[in-house]
C-alpha cells in the first residue's frame, strides 16, 4: 500500500478543493486527526492525510461523496484503513452504512462534524483555537440551532467509539487546533 507524503496529500487537496473553507476544514480535520495519532499510537503521516483527503471528491461529487474519492484512493493504492475511514465517516450518507471499525476511523468521525462547530464558534469569538473554552464549545454544540447542519449525532458516536468524553475530545481538540493559531 502506498501512502502519498503530506505535500504530494496537500497538492491532492489543491487540485480537487477550491473552495478556501473546505480547504481549511481539511486542515483542521488533519491537524486533530494527528494529534489523536498522538494518543492512540498511530502512524501521524496516515491520520494527518486521511483527514485532510477525507473531503477531497465533496466538492466535485457531492451527489456521491466519498464514492469517487474512495475509487480513486483505491486506484492510487492507498491503504486500506485509510479507505476504511473515510467511508466510515459517511455513516448514514449518501448510502454508506459503514460504521468505524478502527480508532483512525472513529477518530475521523469524531473530529470531522465538530471542527465545523469550531468554525463557526471562531467566526462570531475571533479567539485563537488555543483560547477557547471548553463550556463555550460544549455549549454551543448543546444549541441546535448553532450550526444546524453539523451532525450531532455523528460527533456523539465518533467519541464514543473512540472512548472518550464530549468533554476531553472538546478539550483535546482545543489543545491540538491551538497549532493552527
Amino acid at each position: 500500500m502506498a501512502l502519498p507524503t503530506r505535500a504530494e496529500a496537500q497538492a491532492l487537496l489543491e487540485t480537487h478543493v477550491r473552495d478556501e473553507y473546505q480547504r481549511l476544514h481539511a486542515r483542521m480535520v488533519a491537524t486533530a486527526m494527528e494529534g489523536y495519532a498522538g494518543i492512540y499510537d498511530g502512524d501521524p503521516d496516515l491520520w494527518y492525510i486521511t483527514g485532510l483527503l477525507h473531503d477531497i471528491d465533496f466538492e466535485e461529487h457531492p451527489d456521491v461523496h466519498p464514492a469517487r474519492s474512495l475509487a480513486w484512493f483505491k486506484e492510487w493504492n492507498y491503504p486500506e484503513e485509510l479507505m476504511h475511514a473515510v467511508e466510515a465517516h459517511a455513516y448514514e450518507y449518501n448510502g454508506f452504512t459503514t460504521l468505524p471499525q478502527t480508532k483512525l476511523a472513529a477518530a475521523l468521525m469524531a473530529c470531522d462534524e465538530i471542527c465545523g462547530i469550531f468554525y463557526a464558534y471562531k467566526k462570531l469569538n475571533p479567539l485563537p483555537y488555543g483560547e477557547m473554552k471548553e463550556s463555550s464549545i460544549k455549549k454551543r454544540l448543546a444549541e441546535l440551532k448553532f450550526a444546524p447542519k453539523i451532525k450531532r449525532e455523528d460527533i456523539a458516536r465518533g467519541c464514543e467509539l473512540l472512548g472518550v468524553t464530549q468533554e476531553v475530545h472538546i478539550a483535546n481538540l482545543i489543545r491540538f487546533l491551538a497549532k493552527l493559531d
